[in-house]
């Protein structure tokens, strides 16, 4: 016994004796690989289905069994065309939602406090009308926090409702506003005013594709050299049809039944 067990010794140290890996672990093994390389990756959801998966907390419209519409007004104040616009809502009794930038109501306070003291609504826009979903989730949040804080400082309250510019926004951020009781208000009919259009055409892409628990989206404020002549021109034509039609024109937190602050 002593001898055999020194002859196969010896003939261990001449010859290499492959390691074999036990079958399951194989097929463990090329299993985990196959599934970590052929797994599909998530793209991020839509608009749209961020909508449904957040309906509570993100919003492209009304009730639809209700003849309430809202008019919006995104990027005021500006000195411009804001007081104008201001100055036909008045004229015909509306009160109309503004989502706000925060550098523009540091320049122009006067207006803003315009805006509060005539009873529309109000909504943060950012600071200075960044893309959220290029931002990192700390610039993002200081977008946010910063208006608030502006806005507070004239009206005594930090507003619930939010609108990403150009309606960006993320799963991720969606989430944090949710977290905060935020309430995100996109639209589901684009006036388009920001092009440059003249009367015609603005007042043509809101009265063709307005139903009820519209969101119009229009603007109040623009850069340097942008023209919103055609919003102002258009705005009473706008208002007086849709009264004709039986709307009634609401603020957001009235047309979604939700807390202004």
């Amino acid at each position: 016994m002593k001898h055999s067990l020194l002859i196969l010794f010896v003939l261990s140290q001449f010859f290499i004796v492959p390691f074999s890996v036990p079958t399951y672990v194989k097929a463990k093994t090329t299993s985990f690989v196959h599934e970590l390389s052929t797994e599909p990756k998530k793209d991020p959801l839509s608009l749209s289905e961020l909508n449904n998966k957040y309906q509570n907390t993100f919003f492209l419209y009304g009730s639809k069994t209700k003849r309430e519409i809202a008019l919006t007004f995104d990027d005021a104040p500006d000195n411009i065309f804001t007081p104008q616009i201001l100055d036909i809502l008045k004229q015909k009794g509306v009160k109309a939602t503004f989502f706000v930038v925060g550098y523009r109501i540091k320049e122009h306070p006067d207006i803003f406090k315009r805006i509060i003291r005539e009873g529309h609504a109000l909504g943060n826009h950012s600071y200075n009308h960044a893309n959220f979903s290029k931002l990192s989730n700390t610039e993002f949040r200081n977008q946010i926090i910063k208006t608030d804080n502006i806005i507070k400082q004239y009206t005594g309250y930090i507003p619930r409702m939010i609108r990403p510019p150009y309606g960006n926004i993320n799963e991720e951020q969606l989430q944090w506003l949710k977290l905060h009781n935020k309430k995100i208000v996109n639209w589901n009919v684009d006036s388009l005013d920001w092009k440059g259009l003249d009367e015609d055409q603005v007042a043509s892409n809101v009265l063709l594709h307005v139903k009820p628990g519209a969101i119009i989206l229009q603007h109040s404020g623009t850069g340097t050299g942008g023209d919103l002549s055609g919003t102002v021109k258009s705005l009473p034509k706008i208002i007086d049809e849709l009264n004709k039609e039986k709307y009634h024109l609401v603020t957001i937190p009235k047309l979604l039944n939700i807390a202004a602050k």
